[in-house]
Formats: C-alpha cells, sequence, structure tokens
C-alpha cells in the first residue's frame, strides 16, 4: 500500500488497517520463529507499513493540535482589545 491510498484514508480507516497489519505481522513472526518463510520480505514489507501508518497518525495529531492552538491564539488575541476597551471605560 503506498503512502498515497493511506493519506486519503480517514482516521478510522487508518486506524483499522494499522490493527490489520500488527496482527498479519504478529502471525508472520511466529510463523519465521518456527518455520521457514515463503517470502521473507513480508517482514520487512509489513514493519514499513505500520511505520508509514503510525507517521501518518502522528501528522495529524500535530496538525490537529496546531490549529487548536492557532484557534485558541485568534480568540484569545481579539478577547484583548475587548478587555482592554472594558477596563478603559471602567476607569
Amino acid at each position: 500500500m503506498e503512502t498515497k491510498e493511506l493519506r486519503e484514508m480517514g482516521d478510522e480507516q487508518l486506524q483499522d488497517t494499522l490493527a490489520t497489519t500488527c496482527d498479519s505481522y504478529f502471525r508472520l513472526r511466529m510463523q519465521a520463529q518456527t518455520e521457514r518463510l515463503d517470502a521473507p520480505t513480508e517482514l520487512r514489507r509489513h514493519r514499513r507499513l505500520i511505520a508509514r501508518i503510525k507517521t501518518l497518525q502522528r501528522e495529524r495529531e500535530i496538525v490537529a493540535g496546531a490549529d487548536t492552538k492557532a484557534a485558541a491564539a485568534t480568540t484569545e488575541a481579539a478577547a484583548a482589545p475587548a478587555e482592554d476597551a472594558a477596563a478603559k471605560a471602567q476607569s
């Protein structure tokens, strides 16, 4: 699965894909310990896919946090002049 496809997924779908991939990766690791794998490169592919998904989730988390901070800063900046005006009016 390519990064482009992962970026198009929603948060829930991405979480489901992560869970499925982690489960599959676990089974492959167990199989690698008990017997010979048909395609040893599958371990690497699954490990990298898990890393890609976690990276996208972290990017979305950071963007969401930045948006929240930006909105809070805008609200505080808009409220500050109104508070200053109210303080001057009371004086």
